[in-house]
């Protein structure tokens, strides 16, 4: 997993292109698992922060529009 701390308000971008923001970091109601809620074309996703800050390499995806290794990485302001 990155070691990246994600706050509420924190811009990502996805290897396709797309820019997420932050809403909520909240938890799953019957695992506790820590998860992500974010904003992508107008409506919410969640995903859990261990698959949003996955050290998979995505890289050599076809789909990859941004060159990166990651699904998701940090815009710095």
């Amino acid at each position: 997993m990155q070691e990246e701390i994600i706050e509420v308000g924190s811009k990502w971008q996805h290897f396709k292109g797309d820019i997420m923001v932050v809403k909520a970091i909240c938890k799953h109601s019957e695992t506790l698992e820590e998860m992500v809620m974010y904003e992508h074309h107008k409506e919410l996703w969640v995903r859990p922060i261990s698959s949003f800050l996955s050290t998979e390499d995505v890289s050599l995806r076809k789909d990859n529009k941004t060159n990166q290794k990651y699904r998701f990485i940090k815009i710095k302001n």
